[in-house]
């Protein structure tokens, strides 16, 4: 069995390439260091470093062991804080996950009002876009953006919680903004600005809403994500389309206009593990997500399996 105090000093001498390095960053001596990683040569009968001028770099086995034991100490750094919340009495802690925009406008308040509910309760928050794949990697609350089929997944509910519309991102100066609505089609000929990466749900959802009027955008930027694209748009240099959550909190300079024939909508839903639903904090997350300042969230505090 791997000792775990041997794979954080090996980890720390691949991060910081010396030993003298990772014995000033850890407080041991040099000498320490180096019996430490013998000792773990020796346990995985490997070779596990190699000379590099004056330091040391990994081998391609150092390397493999390295990555793994990212993810070996995580989680064993985890367990621990779970074990000093249980012995110090704390809440325990709640993790949630959730996609840019939504971090942006949703988190702040969602986090504000958990901390004053349960002041104790440690919170691990994670900017992503989709569930993990592996059901024990995934957080407590994931916010993402569903696509036709939701996918059941044993231990966990998913309960619906926007329908989002896309909206028109225009320079103050553009004729267009000061309309009331847009025609999608009217914003064939502008110069475009991407706010979403290339593969991406929702800019997906509006490509097709552009393809379903005839044309495709003519991308000028490409930002990848909604705060960079709307300074884009205020410094004047295009107009963009996103959902209206991410254009909730404009800059100076950018109007926000309604998109008609057609509509482009994501769906907003959120992934709840079922073991977190009966908990305070788990509980107290849901309502603040189904609270009614999150417009259009459907139906009440009740939770709908699928």
């Amino acid at each position: 069995m791997l000792d775990l105090h041997r794979l954080r000093v090996f980890r720390s001498v691949v991060a910081s390439g010396s030993v003298h390095a990772a014995a000033a960053n850890l407080g041991y001596t040099p000498s320490a260091i180096s019996q430490h990683l013998a000792a773990l040569q020796r346990e995985t009968g490997l070779t596990l470093l190699e000379r590099s001028g004056r330091g040391l770099r990994p081998t391609s086995a150092g390397r493999t062991l390295a990555a793994e034991a990212d993810e070996v100490l995580a989680r064993v750094g985890a367990a621990e804080a779970l074990v000093a919340d249980l012995r110090s009495g704390r809440t325990g802690s709640l993790s949630i996950a959730y996609f840019p925009s939504a971090g942006i406008v949703w988190m702040p308040a969602l986090v504000d009002g958990l901390l004053r509910a349960y002041p104790g309760v440690r919170l691990d928050l994670r900017l992503s876009d989709e569930p993990p794949e592996r059901l024990e990697e995934r957080p407590d609350l994931q916010l993402f953006v569903a696509g036709d089929d939701i996918p059941a997944r044993p231990g966990f509910i998913t309960r619906h919680l926007r329908d989002d519309p896309y909206v028109a991102v225009l320079p103050d100066p553009h004729p267009l903004a000061g309309r009331a609505e847009i025609e999608l089609a009217e914003l064939e000929q502008e110069r475009w600005i991407d706010y979403d990466a290339v593969q991406g749900r929702c800019r997906q959802i509006g490509l097709d809403a552009c393809a379903a009027v005839g044309f495709r955008p003519a991308f000028r930027v490409e930002a990848h994500d909604c705060r960079s694209a709307l300074a884009f748009v205020a410094a004047g240099i295009g107009v963009t389309m996103m959902p209206s959550l991410g254009a909730e909190q404009p800059p100076p300079g950018v109007t926000v206009v309604p998109v008609v024939r057609p509509t482009p909508v994501r769906s907003i839903h959120v992934v709840i593990r079922e073991s977190i639903v009966g908990t305070g904090p788990g509980r107290a997350a849901v309502e603040l997500l189904l609270a009614d300042r999150h417009p259009a969230a459907s139906g009440g505090p009740d939770l709908a399996y699928g």
